[in-house]
Order: C-alpha cells, then sequence, then structure tokens
C-alpha cells in the first residue's frame, strides 16, 4: 500500500522468492549437506530490502471454466464477459466490483449526526439547495452534483447536509479524501446505496479538467444504476476552464456567497447550549459590525471564540475580590467588552504599537521598543504565566534577533545585568504592554484574542521576522504537546496562508534539535482539513532524508496510536514509516522500536500484519517487513507468542524466520526474540515441544548454520522442565552426530 497510484506497466514490487525447499531437510535431518562439497542449492537471500530476488517459478495452466463469467476485476480495469446487457439489467444484484487497491478511501458519515449539526441556509443558499433537488422525488436531480464556491463558504457542510437530508435512509453516507495526485474517475469508489462526498481544494493536485468531467459523466450512469451519489465540492479558484460545464449526469451549481454569520454564531452556541449567551450576544450592538462579512469557517470560529470570552469572563469576574498590589487596581471588563474586543482583528491598535523605532519608551507615544516589541510577543505566546518565564522567553526573542542585550538609553560599557537594571523594570513594561503582575509575582495577560493577533500581525508585516519568531517557538516549547503554547503558536503561523512553505523551514530548522516538537506541529497540520494533504506529502518526501526520520516517525507513531484517527490518516502514516525503513537503513531501528509500541494496538497489529503479508507477496519493501514480523514476534495471546500459537492467516512464519535469520541486518535482533519465545515455553512441555518443532524446518533451512550456532548459544541457560539443556536439545536436533567433534557447541561462533 503507497501513496502512489498502482501502475500495471511499472511496478517497483520486489517479485517474491521462490521458497519452494527452503524447507526441505535432507535424510539425516541436519545440515550434513551443507558441509559437503558439490551438494545443495544456492543461498537464498536475506532481509536486504535492496537485493534482488529471483523470480517466481510460473504457475502451471488452470483449465478455465466453460460458462463465463459476468464479471472480473484485475487491478485497476474490471472485465465483462458475455452479453453487455446482460450485466446492465442485474447491476442491482451485482455490483460492478471495482479493482479494490487504489481506491479513494473514506470515513462513513453518521446521517443522524449530520442532520443535527448546526446548519444555517440564507436565501442564496436555498436557491441553490432548489435547484440541486428534485421537487418530486426529493432526492438530487442528477447523480453526480458539482458544487463551486469560494475556499471557506461552507461547501463542504452544504454538500453533507443535502445528501443527509435528500438521500434514502439506508444510503450509507461517506466522505472521501482525495488522496491522488490529480483528479482521475477511476479513483472513485462505487457501492449500491451509498452517497459520496469529495472537496477538490488542493491548489496542485485537485485542477479540475474537461476530461475529468467527461469520465464523471460515464461515471453518473454507474451511480444512477446502483441508487448512488456524487457530491463534488470544487474551490473556485480551480475552476477555470470554459470546458467545465454541465454533462449528461451531472448538474453544476455555483455558492457564492456564505450564510449571514451571525445567525451561523448562534447556531453553533445554541447547538453546545449556549442559550443565554445568544440573548446576551444578541443585546450586544456592537457585536453586529465585527461579525459582519465573515466566511462561513471564520464565523465558526467565532463561535468558539465568544465562548473562551466568556469564560475568562467568568473566571476573572469570580477572582475579582482578590487582593490586588497597590496602585495595580482595574476595573473589571463587562462581558460585551470581552466578546467585542475578542472578536475584534486589533489592526488599528497594533499599527501604532508597531508605528516608528523608540529607543525610549515615552507614555504618550504607543509606539513600543524592541525590547518591548519582544515581551509583547512572548505575552502573545504565553498568556498568564510565572514572570521570569515570561522575562526569559522575551529574552530569547531578542537574542535569536540579534539585537544586543544592552539597554539603549544607559551608558556604553556597562555590564548586561546593570545596563537591564538600568532600563524600566519587568513589571514597568509589561503594564505598558497590556499585562499585570499579581501578588504571587504571575504575569496575567487575559488576552487571547488580542494575543492570537498580536502573532499574526507580526507574522504577517514583518517577513525578515519569520525564520527567527520560528526558532524562538521551538526553543521555548515546554513540551510536544498539541496544546502547549508555543507549538499552537506554530502550528497555526505556519500553515497560516494555506501551505507549508513554512512547515517545511520548520522542519529545516529543528528537524535534529526538536524533533518531538516538530511532531506536534506535523500532527496538527496534517489534521488541518485545508492543509493536511500537503502536509502528507512533505512527510512523504522527508521519509528519505535522515535528519527528518525521526520526526516523521514520532508524528506517525502519534497517528497510530489515536483510535479515533480516520482510516486515511493511518494509512498514510502506515506508508512513511515504511518509507523511513527502506530509505533510511540506519533509521530502521527507530522504525522497530515505534512498531514494538504500537503492536500492542489491535488495530495497528493488524497494518502489521498486512505489512508481512505485503512483504512475503513482493508488493511492499523487505526492510518495511521485516520490522513489522519482529515487531509482531513481541505479541503474546494467553502468555504464548501470538505467532506460535496461532499466526495470522497468509503469514508464513518459518519462511520469515529463515529470510531473518539469514541476513546479518536482522538475525541478531530475530535471535534474541526467539531466545524470548523459547523461554517462555521452556516451562511447557507440550508448547516447548511444539514450538521446537516449528522452529526446527526453518533452522534447517538455507545459510543457517551460523545463525542457528548463534541462537543455540543464547539458549544457554534455559532449561525444560525435565532439565533438559534446551540448546543441547537444539543443537541434537540440527548438528549431525557425526559432527559434533567437529562443530562442538562449546566453541561455536561467537
Amino acid at each position: 500500500m503507497t501513496d502512489v497510484p498502482f501502475d500495471p506497466t511499472r511496478s517497483d514490487a520486489t517479485p517474491p522468492n521462490n521458497d519452494g525447499d527452503e524447507s526441505q531437510s535432507n535424510g539425516s535431518g541436519n545440515w550434513l549437506h551443507r558441509l559437503r562439497s558439490g551438494t545443495g542449492s544456492a543461498d537464498q537471500p536475506g532481509a536486504n530490502p535492496d537485493a534482488p530476488s529471483p523470480s517466481p517459478v510460473p504457475p502451471q495452466p488452470v483449465a478455465l471454466p466453460h460458462a463465463p463469467r459476468v464479471h472480473e476485476t484485475d487491478g485497476a480495469a474490471t472485465h465483462v464477459y458475455g452479453d453487455p446487457e446482460v450485466v446492465a439489467h442485474h447491476i442491482e444484484q451485482v455490483i460492478l466490483e471495482t479493482r479494490k487497491r487504489d481506491l479513494l478511501e473514506g470515513m462513513e458519515q453518521n446521517r443522524e449526526r449530520l442532520r443535527g449539526q448546526p446548519f444555517v441556509r440564507g436565501p442564496h443558499w436555498d436557491l441553490v439547495w432548489k435547484q440541486i433537488v428534485n421537487a418530486v422525488t426529493g432526492r438530487p436531480c442528477q447523480p453526480i452534483t458539482v458544487i463551486v464556491a469560494p475556499r471557506s463558504c461552507g461547501s463542504t457542510t452544504f454538500a453533507l447536509r443535502l445528501l443527509a437530508e435528500h438521500t434514502a435512509d439506508e444510503t450509507t453516507v461517506v466522505q472521501l479524501d482525495a488522496d491522488w495526485d490529480t483528479p482521475r474517475q477511476g479513483r472513485l469508489p462505487l457501492e449500491r446505496a451509498h452517497a459520496y462526498q469529495l472537496d477538490l481544494k488542493h491548489p496542485e493536485n485537485d485542477q479540475v479538467s474537461a476530461d475529468f468531467l467527461n469520465a464523471l459523466s460515464k461515471h453518473a450512469s454507474h451511480l444512477r444504476d446502483c441508487r448512488s451519489y456524487l457530491a463534488l465540492t470544487v474551490a473556485q479558484d480551480l475552476w477555470k476552464d470554459h470546458c467545465l460545464s454541465d454533462r449528461d449526469g451531472i448538474q453544476v451549481v455555483h455558492l457564492h456567497e456564505a450564510p449571514d454569520a451571525q445567525r451561523v454564531v448562534e447556531a453553533h452556541l445554541t447547538a453546545h447550549g449556549y442559550d443565554q449567551l445568544v440573548t446576551s450576544l444578541r443585546s450586544f450592538s456592537r457585536t453586529t459590525t465585527s461579525l459582519r462579512g465573515l466566511t462561513a469557517v471564520a464565523a465558526v470560529r467565532a463561535a468558539h471564540t465568544v465562548v473562551m470570552a466568556w469564560k475568562e469572563h467568568s473566571r476573572t469576574s469570580s477572582q475579582q475580590s482578590f487582593a490586588q498590589a497597590e496602585g495595580e487596581g482595574e476595573t473589571g471588563s463587562t462581558l460585551e467588552d470581552r466578546i467585542v474586543a475578542a472578536l475584534t482583528d486589533w489592526r488599528g491598535e497594533l499599527d501604532s504599537r508597531f508605528g516608528e523605532l523608540n529607543s525610549l519608551h515615552a507614555h504618550d507615544n504607543p509606539s513600543l521598543t524592541v525590547e518591548d516589541r519582544c515581551l509583547l510577543l512572548a505575552l502573545a505566546v504565553q498568556q498568564s504565566a510565572p514572570m521570569p518565564i515570561v522575562a526569559r522567553s522575551a529574552a530569547a526573542l531578542l537574542a535569536a534577533i540579534g539585537d544586543a542585550p544592552y539597554a539603549a538609553d544607559t551608558a556604553p560599557g556597562l555590564s548586561p545585568p546593570l545596563s537591564a537594571l538600568a532600563g524600566r523594570g519587568m513589571r514597568r513594561r509589561i503594564q505598558d504592554v497590556g499585562g499585570r503582575v499579581d501578588v504571587q509575582d504571575t504575569v496575567v495577560f487575559d488576552r487571547p484574542a488580542y494575543g492570537r493577533a498580536v502573532l499574526e500581525y507580526v507574522w504577517d508585516n514583518y517577513d525578515v521576522m519569520r525564520k527567527p519568531l520560528l526558532t524562538w517557538l521551538a526553543a521555548t516549547a515546554q513540551s510536544a504537546d498539541p496544546k502547549d503554547h508555543a507549538v499552537a503558536a506554530l502550528a497555526e503561523l505556519t500553515v497560516r496562508h494555506g501551505t507549508v512553505g513554512y512547515l517545511t523551514e520548520l522542519g529545516e530548522l529543528v528537524s535534529s534539535s526538536r524533533p518531538e516538537v516538530l511532531g506536534a506541529v506535523l500532527e496538527k497540520a496534517v489534521r488541518n482539513e485545508h492543509v493536511g494533504r500537503l502536509a502528507w506529502a512533505a512527510l512523504y518526501g522527508w521519509a528519505e532524508q535522515r535528519s527528518y526520520a525521526p520526526a516523521v516517525i514520532a508524528l506517525c507513531q502519534r497517528i497510530l496510536e489515536d483510535s479515533s484517527a480516520a482510516t486515511s490518516l493511518t494509512k498514510r502514516a502506515m506508508v512513511r514509516l515504511r518509507r523511513v525503513a527502506h530509505k533510511n537503513a540506519d533509521a530502521a531501528g527507530q522504525v522497530l522500536a515505534a512498531y514494538d509500541d504500537l503492536v500492542q494496538h489491535t488495530t495497528v497489529a493488524e497494518r502489521l500484519v498486512a505489512e508481512v503479508q505485503g512483504w512475503q507477496k513482493g508488493k511492499v519493501s523487505a526492510r518495511g517487513g521485516a520490522m513489522a514480523f519482529l515487531a509482531l514476534m513481541t505479541v503474546r495471546r494467553n502468555g504464548t507468542p501470538w505467532l506460535v500459537c496461532a499466526p495470522p492467516p497468509d503469514v508464513d512464519v518459518q519462511r520469515a524466520l529463515n529470510n531473518l535469520l539469514s541476513s546479518s541486518d536482522t538475525a541478531a535482533q530475530v535471535i534474541s526474540r526467539l531466545t524470548d519465545w523459547i523461554r517462555s515455553c521452556a516451562g511447557d512441555p507440550s508448547a516447548y515441544t511444539q514450538l521446537r518443532d516449528q522452529l526446527l524446518p526453518a533452522l534447517r533451512g538455507h545459510n543457517m548454520f551460523e545463525a542457528g550456532m548463534k541462537l543455540m548459544n543464547e539458549l544457554r541457560g534455559i532449561s525444560t522442565v525435565e532439565g533438559v539443556s534446551v540448546a543441547d536439545d537444539f543443537y541434537n536436533h540440527l548438528v549431525d552426530s557425526r559432527l559434533h567433534t567437529v562443530f562442538p557447541l562449546e566453541e561455536s561462533l561467537p
């Protein structure tokens, strides 16, 4: 499974090994034949992913049935035999089973949950809605509906809600993930009674062409026969060609504007139980101006901002009785003031704060000195925190942009501590930039929306500051938690304009020094609906670079550990872990460590089983499959190794062990895990005998002498319940008695 679409004319898959005789022993049941010249066969290759594998023996021809099947699948094509009219008349009973590989994947949506989500339709949306829905049947007029709209207009919500309300209750609603390089009809799934929704918004990979629409027109007939639907939402800037218009089975509609922002905010507040807040909001006349003209995405964000401002107001109101430092008392802000402030973009005030350059602070001049600008940025990130942390953060930023630590208003020659002492104190500077200090010496910057505006203002207006900001934020992150203030700020800034250019620059800056922070930022980026696919594409390239491997592994492990992650995310994470293992031999150990941690999760174990199956069928890299098998060796069921008691179907354990033992890259690791297997079973005669008999054929395979002797050395000290040495038991079964004096166990290879 890869991110690259399957091309039947070009495959880099390694052909499966010809393992027909690798488990065959000689007449004496030991290694004797390999010690005699002129006997035996060539050694099998090990687990080296770069080593070529011999071609498989062609299968014997099988007689074809006399009666042709109605349909069969082979790769990317569906072959139809017999009278096509028969197929058409029976499509309700026999759905065209297109190839399962390389189809777009998606997340099934709960119809009732979609209907229960807050939803607002203005007059314009009502008009477009009526154009799509047949007034008589209550179903979409065409199997395929293309909804063209500006970005952030709410077209995805529009499409999903329409499918939830105007398709049959037994129809499954699926939101697809456009994981492709270019739109192709052949990647679209086709099942009976399904309603698919797909966003086309990637600036490069989702360019819509006339050829794509022509192919969709043919696809529409199959959808109609299956009583299924497809709703495509296309970003307006991707709909450029004059030939892009309605076709047979396709209806194209245009959304030109988002619904009223205030109605969207109120709907979301009501849906989350903030009815009283809605009443208050309607009484605040100043909020109307702040909400006017917002896009649907911005309106939903504004609803969260209003709730955040209300919670801050409730918290601070309950603390008004606390004693304040002398001269620092302040009148509490009203709820209206807080909401209006939270919804304000602050550009006017920030224009004055970041006005002309001042070397000294003057109370009648709102423009801040460079030191205070650094302090304001530190407060914007940290919000409320102990003052020493704020001071160190501000000083770190000042150092990051290359300014001297001396105060500009003091005599030259003073030491940095004296220069700092000669300037304004930290408490006064904090007050000048809008914060305060309580009696516990904690800075309170109770302006989260303003802080976010400060960061975005500096990012947008000072291009030269972007690289230092990235360096500083990564250095000041307290943890790799996506909720960390610095990590959250990095995630918002690097993808602020819908690209991943600065995410890539962040990777160049901190991939080696703070890989865990980079992984946390990437986690937020790949989950972002607007830049997620761009971030995954960047990670695919990073996976083959040694310096980026730790960050890629950390991210993929976090995604796979999340049981609620969408299938498309976990699939992409596995692809990139496999790529790290295949392209970075030095990072294979880190991938194995991640697999060892992840394999305890049932869903991940199933994915690793699929990796092993793909490896043994020659469809994925050998190194990735080997790492997956090694991790599966640690899984136990009722105290017994899983691969011993009940191995998954289509996993050839003996063949895998033989390949791993015969490779110098993996021999030590597999021997260590085999030793654990044997130790865990040594106390149970039946389990031990079963395990030994399973391992002996693999140890008798090609090129197994050295690996077998090393294994037996590792088994020293382990005994069965009867007191028999396990090392001696394996030695007696593997080494011909006539060769005991030539290859004694005591003098075996180190």
